[in-house]
């Protein structure tokens, strides 16, 4: 299988292989010992058809048994328990919520007690996060200082309401976070080349980034549509959060690029399953 990067090699994640089952991780971020990351692909898992193979999601349709499977595997490749997993509940929001011990399970053993969550943020050891994904973007934060993690999900609507400022905000509200300190990365997510959108979406990012970000966001085509850049646009949210450009990694990869390898919502016209993101403190 051909994967398509978008960044040359050194700067984007890269794949780590056990048996069949293959995940992204960022390699900047592998000398963080104490934390445990990473992205899944498609391929590893147990799932049939249009989920084939690592399908995270209980709610598109696949058999629970085999997602649950999919969980178990993911996890011990990475490197913990899906019992250790606290799982959002994604409604496209700018909702951030501390989770710790007493919420591990939720989404995965036992129900989630809370909903419209769409970013999460811990720093107990032996908690780990997840968000989920099929073209939306990840947001991934660690503070090596005062040991905490957040992790979110930022769809069109999701970045232009700032979540990645907003995480940041809840980690210096709860744990004292400084902006400056952090790692950041952007995860697996489409591109600007895949990703066509309506003028009332970009006059949303009118709204909310100044007009010297809007040059590098978008640009308009001759049917009146717009290739917007999420990938900068969060860039920029970090920027503005306080984040040090040396500190934030990006993906490379496009899930859209991929769907051989990634699943997309767009290049599957709705038919696939989830990918996962993980972050936590061992």
């Amino acid at each position: 299988m051909e994967i398509i990067w978008s960044l040359p090699e050194g700067q984007h994640m890269v794949p780590e292989k056990k048996g069949d089952l293959i995940y992204l991780v960022y390699p900047g971020w592998k000398d963080q010992k104490e934390y445990v990351h990473g992205f899944s692909t498609r391929l590893g898992g147990v799932s049939q058809g249009m989920y084939s193979s690592m399908n995270l999601s209980f709610t598109r349709g696949d058999e629970e048994t085999a997602v649950q499977e999919n969980f178990r595997r993911i996890s011990e490749a990475i490197g913990f328990l899906k019992e250790d997993l606290v799982c959002s509940d994604q409604t496209h929001t700018t909702n951030v919520r501390r989770v710790g011990k007493q919420d591990r399970g939720k989404g995965i053993t036992r129900p989630k007690n809370f909903t419209d969550v769409d970013g999460l943020i811990t720093n107990e050891p032996g908690v780990v996060l997840a968000t989920f994904y099929a073209d939306c973007v990840p947001l991934f934060f660690i503070d090596p200082v005062h040991k905490a993690v957040g992790l979110s999900h930022s769809g069109w609507k999701g970045t232009v309401g700032k979540i990645g400022k907003v995480t940041v905000e809840a980690m210096e509200r709860e744990f004292g976070t400084r902006p400056e300190e952090l790692l950041a990365a952007v995860g697996p997510s489409i591109c600007q080349k895949c990703y066509e959108v309506s003028e009332d979406v970009i006059r949303q990012f009118q709204e909310h980034f100044t007009e010297k970000q809007q040059e590098a966001l978008y640009y308009r085509k001759e049917n009146g549509k717009y290739q917007l850049d999420l990938w900068k646009a969060n860039e920029f949210v970090f920027l503005e959060a306080g984040i040090l450009p040396e500190h934030i990694q990006m993906p490379g990869i496009c899930t859209c690029c991929n769907p051989d390898f990634l699943f997309s919502h767009r290049a599957s016209k709705g038919k696939r399953g989830n990918l996962g993101a993980f972050l936590g403190i061992r």
